[in-house]
């Protein structure tokens, strides 16, 4: 039986791994196809794509894009877009200059917290990809004043924390709306993670067609909760590990993996999608 793993990232936004790293992870999980998921970039599908010729893995064009409410943040993964429109791209580099722009701001919040860190250090730990939280917190653990990732977030640059920065202003109808018209099935991504199931009826009118039952940080219980809404709904269900490389301190490719049924299952939707669009 083949297997995928649908939502993994590249050292194009928050990994620590190159494509090459992630298709030879990839076949070493037995894996049959990877979805490459980077954060307001799809710079990393075509190299994942010529990685994942020796070893006869399906690459799928994937996205995720963060839409922020008064309280939450709420991730929106994109499957099988067309990558290649021009508006498409353009609407990315918007959003990764505003990304940049975050992090400058989180930088002079943390200094005035006593980290002795520039935004020259955070830019440094992208490398090639678009600047995250990720790489903010790698930059605060280098100082010394922090010991984990954990209290990075949970008490500097978490979501409403001290030294967070507001994201780009974009409404779940936007995001969904831009997945959607380059032909992508929009996917909630772990809900339980975000804790805000209320929003998931008001994500449905937007146009979502999916959700992430399956993830690294969904348990069993929790799963069962995502099948019942996904009936609910009427929506696909869809899963993937969330991989970041080593950038979450553990190789997480491949340990959540759904049947490639799935996939079709998104291939076919992304079919009628792009008939409704054209």
């Amino acid at each position: 039986m083949k297997y995928a793993d649908l939502h993994v990232h590249t050292f194009y936004s928050d990994s620590t791994f190159s494509p090459e790293e992630v298709l030879a992870c990839a076949h070493k999980s037995g894996l049959s196809g990877v979805a490459i998921c980077d954060h307001d970039c799809v710079d990393g599908v075509e190299p994942c794509v010529a990685a994942a010729k020796p070893y006869g893995i399906e690459v799928i064009a994937g996205i995720e894009l963060t839409v922020e409410k008064a309280d939450a943040e709420i991730h929106i993964l994109g499957y099988f877009m067309d990558c290649s429109r021009e508006w498409f791209r353009k609407k990315l580099k918007s959003m990764q200059h505003a990304r940049l722009e975050r992090i400058r701001l989180m930088a002079d919040k943390l200094r005035d917290a006593g980290f002795k860190l520039t935004v020259d250090d955070i830019i440094a730990l992208a490398g090639k990809g678009t600047v995250g939280r990720l790489h903010v917190a790698q930059a605060m653990l280098k100082t010394g004043k922090v010991r984990s990732m954990f209290e990075c977030f949970n008490k500097y640059i978490g979501f409403l924390k001290p030294c967070y920065v507001s994201n780009v202003k974009f409404s779940p109808a936007e995001a969904i709306g831009m997945i959607l018209k380059a032909g992508g099935v929009p996917v909630l991504a772990h809900p339980d993670v975000t804790g805000k199931d209320e929003y998931i009826p008001e994500l449905v009118e937007c146009g979502l067609r999916g959700i992430e039952a399956y993830h690294t940080e969904h348990k069993e219980h929790v799963v069962k909760r995502y099948e019942e809404l996904a009936k609910t709904y009427g929506l696909l269900i869809t899963g993937g590990s969330d991989c970041h490389g080593l950038g979450k301190g553990r190789v997480l490719l491949g340990g959540v993996r759904v049947p490639y049924t799935i996939v079709e299952k998104l291939r076919e939707e992304a079919q009628k999608i792009k008939n409704e669009y054209r």
